[in-house]
């Protein structure tokens, strides 16, 4: 930890002191002629139902995408496998208030794809109203909008050096004229990736304990094209069109080495090779209507759309066990090659209700999915494996969802919703012949007090009813090598996850916000481990027994040096009670009681020297425990930015350093009813990286997010 505050701190503190010393020599030189005051959002917002990072105008943008900015957002954390939490729970990701299609590493490689330039600020939605189609938080991406007259745009190129070396560019276009806006982005990267693992499963009976480490190298080539089109037919019509394409092409290779002992007996030395080819391709419409009465507050908002993901792979294995008496060669083939369509409507209407200040908001979607997942093994197979079978996946979900908030005595501040869900799904294997098929309804209501004692003191009390749905592949029952020498494969039986939330907040002086969630569950899946003959399997399964949680969390955001320098630090006490849990599902080595702390800050200097050059640092404390999985390891993300601005030429220059000091490890132990199973994870995001920017045109933006009356209607935003 001095290793990370250290510098930091010195950092700051020398621009801090050489800046007042800067400002105060002008201000002797100088006469006050006079005095301009300038409005500046703070860089981190905490507000009743969510916590707002401001980042249009920071130097954390250059040279990072979406995904690198979302990685250093308050609250919000990305484990070993790529997936989002925030305070430590899945999330839902929206893009512009439009629900993104995309999770786990897909949806990682998409928001690799979105310039972090194009950012206006992300949302971290805690307490998200029935509006939203949530199953926990929602992280809402908003991006600029750009509508002065004429042509603009930027060019960005990057160069970012890990332990191999990796090239980003990107070209922004936008044009405005009257009525109709143009908006055009494409990117290309070429990353390459490294990635160390290591892992001891210990199985109870026998006392089975299997040990080794794997490198993955991982080489990809992304292009990406995003096009939207907007047209106002007058001043309360909107219409506009979205198109995005994505492709991703790539190859892994991997080598493992592992050893495997039973009652202290030598069982296996094993060696085992991997190649890997990969593609991924997106293609995703979206047509919008937009009907805006300004003077009556009233809107009624439309999107249909469509969505095709194709998703192919091939890997080979090549497998050496040496046992006591025998050594046995193996190699083995998978093919996969999935194709998954998405289609949707979705409509909203908001209007006032009253002369009171009353607001109601009535909306629906209907969404239909058609997944099919043909997979093929080929080679040496072990009893037990399939060699080929077709998997289908198809589901119709349905949603109605009202609100309506009000203030009174202009400061009790309510909201109340309800969101009903039907689902009808099924699935089945061409082959196996195995098949299910099920439907089930769930009504999720949210309320939302706030009670404001002053314009310097409130108080809110929020409660949300979420429900988790599995992914359609991890349904998929198929079985398939892993490059840990293992095996996975899905679970038709998986059931949905719902949870209950309270959460409340106090704020005091605008600045310091204290919050204290609740959150109880009494069913979940997660990812079990079980044997079968002498194959090792991963698969995701249903665990019941009760769960609590318990956060307290206090942030404050402070400005200093005339607004120049902006702080935020965050500061979290997370408490466990798996007793329950561990109870009813056997888990005998697991903790029942467990609490860790967290924490997080940013700092922006903007103007250093008043010389153009912003500076931007973040530091986060993370322990990463959920379900049955708790952490060994507290890690300490950091990251340092320095950027240079040259007005005149509308140009760029910028460097970063990422987790210089220490390179992230994500080390955790998971428990089910046959063992326990630690895995360690070195992370590839460490080093440093160059971006040049260059723009043209005028650059003046706006948000594109919701209006007025649209963010009344969420209450308490």
């Amino acid at each position: 930890m001095k290793k990370i505050f250290a510098p930091v701190a010195l950092l700051i503190g020398t621009l801090a002191f050489a800046q007042e010393k800067k400002d105060s020599a002008d201000a002797k030189v100088n006469e006050i002629k006079e005095v301009t005051f300038v409005a500046k959002k703070p860089t981190v917002e905490s507000k009743v139902d969510r916590t707002v990072f401001n980042v249009a105008n920071s130097s954390i943008l250059a040279g990072n995408t979406t995904w690198d900015v979302l990685r250093m957002t308050p609250l919000v954390s990305v484990d070993n496998n790529d997936a989002l939490k925030a305070e430590g729970e899945s999330v839902t990701v929206y893009i512009n208030d439009r629900k993104s299609v995309f999770t786990g590493k897909e949806l990682k490689e998409y928001l690799q794809t979105i310039p972090a330039d194009n950012l206006m600020k992300i949302e971290v939605i805690t307490s998200p109203s029935s509006r939203y189609e949530a199953r926990g938080t929602v992280i809402n991406i908003v991006l600029k909008k750009r509508d002065d007259e004429g042509f603009k745009g930027s060019v960005t190129l990057n160069n970012r050096q890990n332990t191999q070396n990796s090239q980003y560019t990107n070209l922004n276009l936008n044009y405005h004229k009257k009525s109709f806006t143009q908006t055009l982005v494409g990117s290309y990267s070429d990353n390459v990736w490294v990635q160390g693992n290591s892992f001891v499963n210990t199985i109870y009976e026998n006392n089975q304990i299997t040990q080794g480490s794997t490198k993955n190298i991982y080489r990809g080539k992304n292009p990406s094209l995003s096009s939207t089109s907007e047209y106002e037919l007058n001043d309360k019509n909107n219409v506009g069109v979205i198109f995005e394409l994505y492709q991703g092409k790539g190859n892994n290779s991997s080598e493992l080495e592992s050893s495997q002992f039973t009652n202290n007996n030598f069982t296996f030395l094993r060696n085992q090779s991997q190649i890997s080819d990969n593609m991924y391709r997106n293609f995703g419409t979206n047509v919008f209507y937009k009907y805006y009465d300004k003077e009556k507050n009233k809107i009624l908002d439309i999107n249909l759309g469509t969505n095709y993901n194709g998703q192919s792979e091939n890997s080979y294995f090549v497998r050496n066990t040496a046992f006591t008496n025998a050594t046995e060669l193996q190699e083995l083939g998978v093919i996969s090659d999935a194709e998954n369509r998405n289609y949707y409507i979705k409509v909203d209407y908001t209007q006032p209700i009253g002369k009171n200040g009353g607001n109601f908001e009535v909306g629906g979607k209907m969404d239909f999915n058609n997944n099919v997942v043909p997979n093929d093994l080929y080679g040496d197979l072990l009893d037990g494996l399939s060699t080929h079978d077709v998997f289908h996946y198809e589901d119709n979900l349905n949603s109605l969802y009202a609100n309506y908030s009000k203030t009174f005595f202009k400061k009790l501040e309510t909201r109340v919703g309800v969101r009903y869900e039907y689902i009808d799904f099924k699935m089945r294997q061409d082959v196996a012949g195995t098949s299910r098929r099920d439907s089930y309804g769930a009504f999720l209501p949210d309320f939302l007090v706030k009670y404001s004692f002053s314009d310097k003191y409130d108080i809110s009390l929020t409660y949300n009813r979420n429900l988790w749905r599995p992914w359609y592949s991890e349904f998929n029952p198929f079985m398939t090598p892993n490059s840990d020498g293992f095996y996975s494969r899905g679970n038709m039986n998986l059931l949905p996850n719902p949870s209950d939330r309270y959460y409340m907040k106090f704020g005091f002086m605008k600045k310091y916000f204290v919050s204290a969630r609740y959150t109880f569950t009494k069913q979940d899946y997660w990812q079990a481990n079980v044997t079968e003959g002498n194959k090792f399997i991963f698969e995701p399964t249903n665990f019941l027994g009760k769960v609590h949680r318990i956060n307290l969390y206090a942030n404050t955001n402070q400005t200093f040096f005339k607004n120049k320098l902006n702080v935020n630090l965050g500061f979290g006490w997370n408490y466990l009670d798996n007793s329950d849990f561990n109870t009813r599902n056997n888990l005998s080595g697991a903790t029942n009681y467990l609490s860790f702390w967290a924490g997080s800050g940013n700092l922006t200097y903007t103007n250093l020297f008043n010389k153009n050059i912003n500076v931007s640092g973040w530091v986060e404390v993370s322990n990463q425990n959920s379900g049955n999985s708790f952490a060994n390891v507290t890690n300490v993300f950091h990251n340092i930015s320095i950027t240079r601005i040259f007005p005149k030429t509308q140009m760029e220059a910028s460097l970063q350093l990422m987790n210089i000091f220490a390179r992230p490890n994500f080390d955790s132990t998971s428990f089910s009813q046959i063992g326990s199973f630690r895995n360690s994870t070195r992370s590839d995001w460490h080093g440093f990286a160059l971006t040049f920017v260059k723009r043209f045109g005028n650059q003046k933006v706006k948000e594109n997010t919701k209006t007025g009356a649209e963010k009344n209607s969420g209450g308490g935003k």
